[in-house]
């Protein structure tokens, strides 16, 4: 089988102290956000040269099976292969199938890097052009892997120009109580500041007293010392 070959093909780079270092980076601990998660200690350019091997070869049948696997690893590569399968896709039926199978399977996108090594190349990439209103249904969720992944999401918007709906979701979040949705929304509308700086600034102006405050460290990391400075003291 496909999946028994790419397993193969990754525990040949098991590192045992990453393995040990990585549950405790990940927080994988009793009442941490990735409580359970098991890891082997791969890193992820091992990671993604597997997915760059093999994803031309495995079905989608085959890849929610590694996508649904109980090792982090066997995770982030079954979406990185997903990802090239998006990028190559040559019709818009076969870039829908692999966007309906991905929020199909959004629970087993459970921590932070699956999100942020996905939501935008898939989800994002995908809903350009098209309907935004499923970026609703996942930060109204309730549930912190997908609001991240409508924040995440917008990151392929951000990087050609469009803020809006980037903006509407940090609205949204500014009263959320989990700090990877403060740092997903500080990062994006750092991202906004890069290409747009007065946009991010209107936004902080209007908004920054409510912000958490790593979501406004988060988003004010490239301004000039002065005025960040200004920001966390309240003076803006």
């Amino acid at each position: 089988m496909m999946i028994d070959a790419i397993k193969r093909e990754l525990e040949q780079y098991i590192d045992p102290e990453k393995a040990e270092f990585m549950p405790r980076f990940f927080q994988t601990g009793p009442g941490g956000y990735a409580e359970g998660d098991r890891f082997l200690g791969i890193t992820v350019p091992h990671l993604r040269r597997a997915a760059r091997k093999f994803y031309r070869q495995i079905s989608l049948e085959e890849l929610e099976a590694l996508l649904q696997d109980e090792i982090h690893e066997y995770r982030f590569t079954a979406l990185a292969m997903l990802v090239y399968k998006f990028e190559k896709a040559e019709t818009p039926e076969e870039r829908r199938e692999i966007v309906h199978f991905y929020l199909a399977n959004a629970d087993f996108v459970n921590n932070w890097d699956l999100v942020d090594a996905s939501a935008d190349k898939i989800l994002g990439a995908y809903l350009y052009h098209r309907d935004r209103s499923v970026l609703w249904e996942l930060a109204r969720s309730g549930h912190l892997w997908r609001q991240r992944l409508a924040v995440i999401a917008t990151f392929y918007f951000i990087r050609r120009g469009d803020f809006a709906e980037t903006l509407q979701l940090a609205e949204f979040f500014l009263d959320h109580e989990h700090d990877l949705i403060h740092k997903a929304v500080g990062w994006m509308l750092r991202e906004i500041g890069k290409r747009d700086f007065q946009v991010e600034y209107a936004f902080l102006r209007e908004h920054y007293r409510r912000m958490p405050r790593t979501m406004l460290r988060y988003a004010i990391e490239k301004f000039d010392p002065e005025l960040r400075r200004a920001f966390l003291q309240g003076l803006i």
